[in-house]
Parts: structure tokens; C-alpha cells; sequence
């Protein structure tokens, strides 16, 4: 029989089911103790406490995106608390305009762009570095200007951006435009990616993450926001809950009071959240596993001829949701692949290219760079040390 590898697996701890059916038998499923729990264990996990951060799940990172571009959309009173280059800020934000623009990159899930169109905003693409596949910081520095209020980066594969150098280059675009400009990180893909010591999504911008079935941590389907302020955090939590304060004070427990501003319905539930927490508890064995794998294959596939290997920023350590590297012939490579039984892909589709998108279509020579070479191979915790060694094998043997 063929060896088969696949591009992704599941992750389950063994522990899930017994963790789920404790909250069938409860007679409660809905958001409850579980999602506290779990948005407690994830602080815990991100050391969010310590920087001033607050976690607020939903029910998938679309979802998370949504809460984002939403909540920006008013004018807000702002105290960032979480850790940054510079003190602590507050802030008046001033709600987005017709004419404010939201940057983004075209080359990543269409979960990152789409809530940016279904909000009503205006989308502006910003090219990627051909290489990284992350935006390119050249390319940004190039396209913010005086209609720039939000900017949204992917760590692409969980391969962190050049932090510090976009941190600069917002900072020197507020100070030019006078106004204030969100960086949000969409790290559906960069659960456990460090730069410089920092969790990535935890360095000062909003965050956004994904617990999707196939994603480092799963809890069935989910997501959850990062907030660099407990003080707006409040905010967030009615946001995604109909605009309802599920905590204050009602004269009939069913009935709601006033209702300030209209939210969705985007929380996450005690069966995803106790799926979450079990699968938390072993997320160092998958995100270990990961790192490993990813490592071994800059080595091995370093000095073989027609591959380019993806070199980390200084300071970044990535997670390796997906190992992303360049091919000469990449299709012939793929199909080489798949004929020995190892399965790659592209994984996301360039957003620019589909029907919806035309009316934001531009030059983007390096996203057409980088969608012609590149190509991501199994990586995840089910990647043994004997199938690594035998899927660079494979590629050594030509293709």
C-alpha cells in the first residue's frame, strides 16, 4: 500500500469527549462557565494578564474579524493598555468615513478580506514580499496615506512579520496624517508564533485567531479576539452578543433592557469551549511538533536545487501551521508529490482574481511572483521524524 501523508489533521485530545459530554449532561450549552474557563486559560496561555490584554472568544475568526470592523465603524473612546513601544494612550477614535481605506494583503484566506467588504469598508490591497508570502513593508510603506485608518497583516503559515519595522512605519504615518491608524493581526495561522519573545497577536495591535477544525488548536469551530485593553474589552464582550449586556442587571432575567448598539450573534458555546480547553491543555505538543518538523526541513531543503527556503525575520519564532517554500516547476513538484503519496497545496487562493474583488483589483507582481512557485508540505503533529526524512527524499530525487 502507498504511504499517505496528508496536508492536515485534526488534533483531538483523547480527553475532549468525556469533556463535552460533562457539558451535555449539565443542561447547559450555551455561552456559560466553559467559555469563561476556557478565555481564562487562554490569558493564562498568552500571558495576556501580565500585558494588559484581554481575550474575548466567538464562534470563528470570521466572526472575530467582523467584531473589529464593526466596532471601528463608531467613534469610541480608546485606552490602550497592552504592551507597546510607547506609554500607555487614550485616545478618541473617530468612526471610519466612506472615504477611509483598509489595507490588506490579497494572498491569505478570503475569512480575512471578506468581513472588510460585508462591513461596508473600503478595501485597498498592499503587495506581499514574493518571498515570505507576508505584506511587504516596502509595499506599505508606498500605499499608507492620509485615508488610512486600519491596516490588516497575516503571518503567513505562522511565519511573523517584521514587527518592529511596521510598528515604525505606522508611527511615522500617524505623525504625517494625524490620525490614528489600527494595525490588526490576523493570526488565524500563527497560534504560538513568537517574535522577539512575544507572543505574536499579543504586542500591542487587535489580534484575531482561529480555532477552525484543521488550525494548531481547534474547539470544533471557534475563534477569538485579542484587545489591547481590558477597559474596552466590556465593548467587545455585548458587541457579540446582540449589543446585550449578558451580565448587568435586568427586572425580567429574559428580557433585555435598552439595547445602545446592535451586535451579532458571534459567541462561542460551552461544547466548543470545553473542546478548546482539552485540546489547550496539549497545545505545546503540537505547536512543538510543528517547529520541529518546519526546522528540519530549512536544513534539509536548504541546498537542493530549485527550492527556495523561507527564512524567519531576526526575532521571529514561527509555528509552522503551514511549511511554505518556492519551487521551480512547482506543479510538476506537486504532481511528483502526490505520485509518492504526500499531499501539498497552494492552501489559499490569491483574493484578488475572484468576481467579488473586481472592484479593488490592482498591480500586484508579488503576489503574481509568489503564486506561481509556491507550495506548502505536511508539517503538523502527525509528521514523524521517518515520514520528514522520506518527503525531503522524495523531493530529492527530482521532479
Amino acid at each position: 500500500m502507498k504511504k499517505t501523508i496528508p496536508l492536515f489533521k485534526v488534533y483531538m485530545s483523547p480527553k475532549a469527549k468525556e469533556a463535552v459530554n460533562e457539558v451535555l449532561d449539565s443542561g447547559f450549552i450555551g455561552e456559560g462557565p466553559k467559555v469563561k474557563q476556557f478565555e481564562s486559560d487562554l490569558k493564562n496561555y498568552f500571558n495576556a494578564y501580565k500585558d494588559n490584554y484581554d481575550i474575548i472568544t466567538v464562534n470563528s475568526a470570521t466572526s472575530a474579524e467582523h467584531l473589529l470592523y464593526s466596532y471601528f465603524k463608531k467613534d469610541r473612546e480608546i485606552v490602550t493598555e497592552a504592551y507597546s513601544g510607547v506609554a500607555y494612550t487614550n485616545y478618541k477614535w473617530e468612526a471610519l468615513q466612506p472615504d477611509d481605506e483598509v489595507l490588506t494583503t490579497a494572498l491569505t484566506c478570503t475569512a480575512t478580506n471578506w468581513p472588510i467588504i460585508n462591513e461596508g469598508l473600503n478595501l485597498r490591497w498592499v503587495d506581499v514580499d514574493p518571498l515570505t508570502c507576508n505584506m511587504s513593508l516596502d509595499s506599505l510603506e508606498n500605499e499608507i496615506n492620509e485615508k488610512t485608518r486600519i491596516i490588516t497583516v497575516v503571518h503567513w503559515g505562522g511565519n511573523p512579520i517584521d514587527l518592529d519595522r511596521l510598528e515604525s512605519i505606522v508611527t511615522a504615518a500617524k505623525k504625517k496624517y494625524g490620525r490614528e491608524i489600527v494595525v490588526i493581526e490576523d493570526c488565524a495561522h500563527s497560534f504560538g508564533s513568537t517574535y522577539k519573545g512575544r507572543s505574536v497577536g499579543f504586542t500591542g495591535n487587535y489580534s484575531t485567531f482561529s480555532l477552525q477544525a484543521i488550525k494548531h488548536i481547534t474547539s470544533g469551530d471557534g475563534g477569538f479576539v485579542g484587545v489591547p485593553s481590558q477597559s474596552v474589552s466590556k465593548d467587545f464582550r455585548i458587541l457579540r452578543w446582540y449589543g446585550i449586556d449578558r451580565e448587568g442587571p435586568r427586572a425580567d432575567f429574559r428580557c433585555e433592557d435598552d439595547v445602545l448598539e446592535a451586535g451579532y450573534k458571534f459567541h462561542m458555546n460551552d461544547i466548543s469551549a470545553a473542546i478548546g480547553i482539552s485540546n489547550l491543555a496539549e497545545a505545546d505538543f503540537v505547536i512543538n511538533s510543528n517547529k520541529s518538523n518546519g526546522q528540519y526541513y530549512n536544513a534539509a531543503l536548504a541546498d537542493i536545487n530549485g527550492i527556495t527556503v523561507i527564512s524567519p525575520v531576526e526575532g521571529a519564532d514561527p509555528a509552522y501551521w503551514l511549511y511554505t517554500f518556492h519551487a521551480e516547476r512547482r506543479d510538476d513538484l506537486m504532481k511528483h508529490l502526490d505520485d509518492h503519496g504526500i499531499k501539498s497545496s497552494r492552501v489559499h487562493e490569491r483574493n484578488d482574481r475572484h468576481t467579488c474583488t473586481i472592484p479593488y483589483r490592482t498591480e500586484l507582481p508579488g503576489v503574481d511572483q509568489a503564486v506561481k512557485t509556491m507550495i506548502s508540505i505536511p508539517v503538523g503533529y502527525w509528521v514523524t521524524p521517518e515520514d520528514r526524512e522520506y518527503i525531503v527524499d522524495v523531493i530529492k530525487k527530482g521532479w
